[in-house]
């Protein structure tokens, strides 16, 4: 074709065709780097399964003893707290077996005081027995009050 008879048809046609061979060319090579990239992907994603999977069932057995030492904490805990409330019990009865007598001589003793300063003030026997066993339930009494209070304040 002379060039004399090339018109702006043709030129629009060459050029097109130019621009379509240039993207052909240019997706190609990108096509091609994509592939490698993927390429790369994928061998990135099949290194990184061998060496986390391994450590991911490490994990989970430290998990499994960490979990099995926390039971046995737990049971030594139970059993510490059994043994504390058996020492609780074992005191609460001791004390309850003694503070009874521990009353008693208590009311004893202020009962034989009050009685005998009774006696040297009064001279009269029954005055002074009245103010001995007054002076005992009161003494018992007091005891008894100050023993529970003091009870109640524990933990």
């Amino acid at each position: 074709m002379p060039i004399a008879g090339f018109t702006s048809g043709d030129l629009a046609d060459l050029s097109l065709s130019v621009f379509l061979l240039a993207a052909g060319l240019g997706l190609g090579y990108m096509l091609v780097r994509l592939g490698g990239a993927f390429g790369r992907l994928s061998s990135f994603i099949h290194g990184t399964e061998r060496e986390v999977l391994p450590v991911i069932s490490k994990v989970g057995e430290s998990v499994d003893k960490v979990n099995a030492e926390l039971d046995k904490v737990g049971q030594i805990t139970d059993s510490a707290v059994d043994m504390a409330d058996s020492v609780d019990t074992a005191v609460r009865s001791v004390s309850m077996a003694i503070s009874k007598p521990v009353q008693k001589v208590s009311g004893l003793a202020a009962g034989v005081s009050h009685g005998a300063s009774a006696f040297r003030a009064s001279r009269d026997w029954s005055e002074a027995k009245a103010a001995a066993r007054a002076a005992a339930s009161r003494r018992e009494a007091e005891l008894a009050d100050e023993l529970r209070r003091t009870g109640s304040d524990a933990p």
